[in-house]
């Protein structure tokens, strides 16, 4: 890794170099150009010095925020921590400032290490660099190559196993659900990591497998007819969870009555009273009595 810093100069912003550039979230960038404005640098930029044809160049190792609001401000310096590293360094700190950020945006973290596959980097080389495992970085690899952004997203939100991620990349959809139910026989969902991960694929098949479609994509969508489209499946869907309510809705009903008969047999009551089981929910010992007093 770059050695320690050797000194803090202030260098010009046209002499740098972003060897390991990365898209901000604009309104994350805005406050960091505010925060400068207002108060100014709290933390230099670090850069590694290399001898150009008409003086010195500098790669920047970390502080691409602060070096882009400073440009945004109209300033040509930046002051800069200078230390001595090769361009391989250069690259692995900077992967390093990237992870070590606290809303970084995890599908942004795993370009970067495809960038370094691209760059000839085997993945056992890129897990050693970056303390992940060879078959994560694999894994990772094929999901991006094959645009399943929606699934690497949710790998890194932690709710879906890379395995299962892998295999619902490969599959139809009865594949799809196969690997699902196969996932929560094998305890890898369960609960609401389950429910998200069914309303993953869900949208994943009605929106495709990019999380953040190009803007001129979203404009060729909106024709009347995708808009007709949209209206029906929409209606559809609450037409399904109207039947389903209505089955729950029936089922409580049947529930409830049967209840209400075993209430008014004497030697239920008993039985249940000799087992600590007389108490129950207030709503539903209401009912079971509404049940009762109506019942002939």
């Amino acid at each position: 890794m770059a050695l320690p810093a050797q000194r803090v100069e202030m260098i010009p912003i046209d002499r740098i170099t972003i060897v390991n550039p990365r898209l901000r979230n604009k309104k994350v960038f805005k406050g960091i150009v505010e925060n400068i404005a207002d108060i100014g640098l709290k933390r230099p930029i670090t850069v590694t010095s290399r001898q150009g044809p008409d003086g010195p160049l500098y790669d920047l190792v970390c502080g691409q925020g602060r070096l882009e609001a400073f440009r945004q401000l109209g300033q040509t310096d930046v002051p800069a921590l200078i230390v001595t590293a090769d361009a391989e360094d250069c690259l692995v700190a900077s992967l390093v400032e990237n992870c070590a950020r606290r809303q970084h945006q995890g599908v942004d973290l795993l370009q970067d290490i495809v960038g370094m596959r691209k760059r000839g980097y085997a993945d056992s080389e890129i897990a050693e660099k970056t303390g992940l495992t060879t078959y994560y970085v694999s894994a990772i690899a094929r999901l991006l190559e094959r645009g399943e952004r929606r699934l690497v997203a949710a790998v890194e939100a932690g709710y879906l196993p890379i395995s299962v991620a892998l295999e619902i990349c490969e599959s139809d959809d009865q594949g799809v659900q196969a690997a699902l139910h196969k996932a929560y026989e094998g305890k890898l969902l369960r609960g609401r990591s389950l429910i998200a991960a069914r309303r993953l694929v869900e949208v994943r098949k009605r929106s495709g497998k990019s999380t953040n479609l190009p803007n001129r994509l979203r404009k060729e969508t909106m024709t009347p007819e995708a808009l007709v489209k949209a209206f029906q499946e929409d209606t559809e869907r609450k037409r399904l969870m109207i039947k389903k309510t209505e089955a729950t809705r029936n089922r409580l009903v049947f529930i409830v009555e049967a209840l209400g008969q075993l209430a008014n047999d004497d030697t239920f009551v008993v039985l249940l009273e000799d087992e600590g089981l007389e108490t129950m929910p207030n709503r539903l010992a209401e009912r079971i009595h509404n049940t009762r007093v109506i019942a002939p």
